[in-house]
C-alpha cells in the first residue's frame, strides 16, 4: 500500500465537535492514562492501522483477517481470543472496533493492528441520544468503507456489538466471505441483521439457533464461545495464594471487571449479618468499587479485591461460583467445569443474560436466581446449602464441563479459514 494508507503511525485527531472535520493531531493521546481515555469519547481517527507492538510474535503470512468487534469486553474478547489462533497459524490479523468502546482502552495493549471506528450504540433507554445516530452511521460506514479498502482482507469476521456492524455489512456488499460469531443463547442485533449473508455462523449456545435465519447458503456450527483455554492450577495450591486454609468450602463471587451492584450489595450485607459464616469467599466487587468494599475483607476467610487477574487462580480455588450470566463469564464456567449459581442482569440488551443463565439451568449446569428476588437470606441459604452439597456440586460441574468448549477458538478459526481455500 502507497501514499498516507501506508503510514506506520497512528494520528488521534481531535474533532472541534461531535461529528465535525478532524482537527490538529493530538499527541497526548499516544499515552495509556487517564487524560487519554476521557479524550477518546470525542476522538476521530485516521483509519491507517495501529502498528503492533514492536518484536511481536505475530507475523504477516500468507492471508489477511479482519476481525471486527467490540463496544463491551464481551465482543472484544472473543475478538482478541480468534485474533490470536489466526496470528499462531501464521496469518496476519487486523482487528477493528469503536472509538467509543472499552477496546480503545484494551486493544494498545495487544500485539495486533487495529482501527477504531467513530460509532455509538444504539441507546435503549436513554433513546433520545440517537437523534444524532443516522448522521453517525453514515460516516461509520464511510470508515468502514475506507478500512476495507486499505486492508483489503481475505475474510471478516464479526463478534458482535455495534462496532462489527459496519464493517461486516460492508464486506458482504463487496462479497468478501465473511463469518459471524455468536455469544449469548439468544443472538444479538448485529447478528440477526447479518446472518442472511454470512458464509458461515459460529455459535456459542446450541439455543441460538432456534433464533436465527440464517441464508440458504450459510453454515452454521456450534463449537461454543472461544476463550483462552484454561491452564493447569492446583485448587490447593491457588487458595494458599489467597491466604485460604481449604477448611471450608470457597466461594467465588463477581460482577466482571466493572462489578455488580446487587450482588455487592447482597454480599456485603450477608456478611455483615455472618450469614456466611460457613464458607470462605472471593469477591471481585469491580474496580470502582473496592475501597467501598475493602473493610469487610478478613484475613483468611474473606478476600476482597476489584478484579482477579489473572481470573483462573479464582476458578480454580473455587468450589462454586456466584456471577452475572454474560456470554463469555459462562464459557469460562464450562471450560473450567465450575458449579455456579447465575444472577443475569435484567437490563441487558435483549434480555440475553436471562436467556443463557436459563439455557445453563435447564441443562443442569447452573442454579439461577433472579435479581429481583436477591436478598441477603436468600443467597446466603442458597450458597450455603449448595456448597455443602458435594454431590449436587459434582453434578453441576460435570453438566457444566459437558458444555464446555475450551479449544473453541481454534475450532472456529480452522472452519473459517476454509472459505479462503488455503490448505
Amino acid at each position: 500500500m502507497g501514499g498516507r494508507h501506508s503510514s506506520s503511525r497512528w494520528r488521534r485527531l481531535v474533532s472541534s465537535r461531535v461529528l465535525g472535520e478532524p482537527g490538529e493531531p493530538n499527541e497526548k493521546c499516544g499515552r495509556r492514562n487517564a487524560e487519554c481515555r476521557g479524550a477518546v469519547r470525542s476522538t476521530w481517527y485516521r483509519f491507517d492501522p495501529q502498528p503492533a507492538i514492536p518484536h511481536s510474535a505475530f507475523h504477516i503470512s500468507r492471508l489477511k483477517i479482519l476481525i471486527a468487534g467490540g463496544g463491551t469486553g464481551g465482543h472484544l474478547m472473543p475478538a482478541l481470543a480468534l485474533a490470536r489462533v489466526v496470528a499462531d497459524q501464521g496469518h496476519e490479523v487486523e482487528l477493528v472496533g469503536a472509538a467509543r468502546g472499552i477496546e480503545s482502552q484494551i486493544l494498545p495493549r495487544h500485539p495486533f493492528p487495529f482501527h477504531l471506528l467513530p460509532m455509538e450504540p444504539l441507546y435503549r433507554r436513554a433513546w433520545w441520544r440517537n437523534v444524532r445516530w443516522p448522521v453517525i452511521a453514515v460516516h461509520a460506514w464511510r470508515a468502514a468503507g475506507r478500512v476495507l479498502q486499505v486492508a483489503k482482507p481475505a475474510i471478516v469476521i464479526g463478534t458482535g456489538g455495534y462496532a462489527a456492524g459496519p464493517i461486516v455489512w460492508r464486506a458482504q456488499r463487496a462479497r468478501i466471505p465473511t463469518a459471524l460469531q455468536e455469544q449469548n443463547a439468544f443472538p444479538g442485533l448485529t447478528t440477526r441483521a447479518l446472518a442472511r449473508r454470512a458464509r458461515q455462523v459460529h455459535l456459542g449456545f446450541p439455543e441460538a439457533r432456534l433464533r436465527l435465519r440464517p441464508g440458504p447458503q450459510t453454515q452454521v456450527f456450534v463449537f461454543g464461545n472461544p476463550i483462552t483455554p484454561p491452564g493447569r492450577v492446583d485448587a490447593a495450591v491457588a487458595r494458599t495464594e489467597f491466604g485460604l486454609t481449604g477448611a471450608r468450602p470457597t466461594v467465588f463471587v463477581f460482577g466482571g471487571s466493572q462489578g455488580a451492584r446487587a450482588l455487592n450489595e447482597t454480599v456485603a450485607r450477608g456478611l455483615q449479618r455472618g450469614l456466611l459464616g460457613d464458607v470462605d469467599v472471593l469477591w471481585g466487587t469491580g474496580t470502582a468499587h473496592e475501597e467501598r468494599y475493602a473493610p469487610l475483607a478478613v484475613p483468611g476467610r474473606v478476600v476482597v479485591r476489584g478484579f482477579f487477574d489473572p481470573i483462573g487462580t479464582a476458578y480454580a480455588a473455587a468450589d462454586l461460583v456466584v456471577a452475572r450470566a454474560g456470554a463469555m463469564t459462562v464459557a469460562e464456567l464450562c471450560a473450567w467445569g465450575k458449579p455456579s449459581i447465575l444472577v443475569p442482569l435484567p437490563t441487558a440488551a435483549a434480555d440475553h443474560q436471562t436467556f443463557n443463565a436459563q439455557a445453563m439451568a435447564a441443562a443442569g449446569a447452573s442454579v439461577m436466581l433472579i435479581e429481583g428476588e436477591l436478598a441477603p437470606e436468600s443467597l446466603s441459604k442458597t450458597v450455603t446449602s449448595l456448597a455443602r452439597d458435594r454431590v449436587r456440586l459434582d453434578a453441576l460441574a460435570k453438566s457444566a464441563r459437558g458444555r464446555g468448549h475450551p479449544n473453541a477458538a481454534r475450532s472456529i478459526v480452522e472452519k473459517i479459514l476454509e472459505l479462503s481455500q488455503v490448505e
